[in-house]
């Protein structure tokens, strides 16, 4: 496969490095200078538990890159989808397309620019880390699948499946990559909750006292998919149907225990939001990622009080007016359900 990824963090960084390592022909994009530079001087380092080595690959800035791709992987952060889509645009071949490797519902964003059938989705839930410039942290294997957005099963998006075993040889295709990314969504609202404190991801969700909170945001979560008509999908220990006011007893709780047992095995303890937050000092992806939801929320008639309250909150440590701490996670904690069936 030759892609141009565009995003050299975590995700991108990641998977382009083992993606070249393979033998496919992979160039780089970022908007960092020194992160380009030191892969320019050195490689793109990998680390961590999953792999050590140090991959060479060419690297440019959106103002020096030139050419045009079939395949753009995307691995921005969700807030910067718009600007980076319309920046990689020139780049981008007539029949070539976009495939999104990040978090949130971006697929929507793109296709509003490049053109649906120019548009393919992807879900990926592997553990990594922005540590430096050319340093990459690998800190754990998840699912890993592609799908295009109109849930037909197409030779391109085998041919991304294929290419992206030399990655992860669990890589699959679905024809409900939607029911993936809703999936997510309601996850990684449960990751924006435990960011809200220092505690790593797994403590946070071991909790006994927050459990109900936990629950009570994947459902409103849901709420919105299901009237979307979405049938959101199973992944790495979070079964969405666990969640629902129909599940059985014990269900969310056993859950959020796979949750826990996933979350222990990585060595990357805290979400990539806490880090935004405590480390990096920068602006979350809490509007893109959760914000969103709570707009389709509104056109759908579903009401997301925990999901507005949540990004209300993230906001507030961004501004430095709020600290990360359990205290933080008790003000949301407040407004939940005290029981999962209520």
């Amino acid at each position: 496969m030759r892609c141009l990824v565009w995003g050299a963090g975590a995700i991108g960084g990641t998977m382009g490095a083992y993606l070249a390592r393979a033998g496919h022909d992979v160039t780089m994009v970022d908007n960092v200078d020194e992160h380009v530079a030191a892969i320019n001087r050195s490689g793109i380092r990998i680390t961590g538990p999953i792999a050590e080595f140090t991959q060479r690959v060419p690297a440019f800035t959106p103002a020096t890159i030139v050419g045009e791709w079939d395949t753009i992987m995307l691995a921005t952060k969700a807030h910067h989808t718009e600007a980076a889509t319309r920046a990689l645009l020139p780049h981008l071949a007539t029949t070539g397309c976009v495939i999104s490797v990040q978090n949130g519902l971006n697929e929507l964003t793109i296709a509003e620019i490049v053109g649906a059938e120019r548009t393919v989705g992807a879900f990926v839930n592997f553990g990594a880390d922005y540590m430096e410039p050319g340093v990459i942290l690998h800190g754990s294997r998840a699912a890993v699948v592609v799908g295009e957005i109109d849930g037909r099963i197409t030779p391109r998006v085998i041919a991304i499946r294929d290419a992206w075993r030399d990655f992860d040889d669990r890589a699959i295709v679905t024809p409900n990559i939607w029911g993936y990314l809703w999936g997510k969504e309601a996850y990684g609202a449960m990751l924006f909750a435990t960011a809200l404190t220092n505690e790593s991801i797994a403590d946070a969700l071991a909790m006994p006292a927050y459990r109900h909170l936990y629950v009570a945001l994947a459902r409103e979560i849901l709420a919105v998919a299901k009237a979307r008509g979405v049938t959101p999908e199973a992944f790495d220990g979070f079964d969405p149907a666990a969640y629902l006011p129909a599940s059985g007893p014990g269900a969310a709780e056993r859950s959020l225990d796979d949750l826990v047992a996933h979350n222990r095995r990585s060595a990357k303890t805290h979400s990539g939001i806490w880090r935004d937050l405590a480390v990096r000092k920068r602006p979350t992806e809490v509007d893109a990622q959760l914000g969103i939801v709570a707009t389709l929320g509104r056109e759908s008639g579903v009401a997301t009080p925990l999901t507005g309250r949540l990004v209300e909150l993230i906001h507030e440590i961004e501004r430095g007016t709020r600290p990360q701490s359990i205290a933080t996670l008790d003000a949301l904690a407040a407004i939940a359900p005290a029981k999962a069936n209520e």
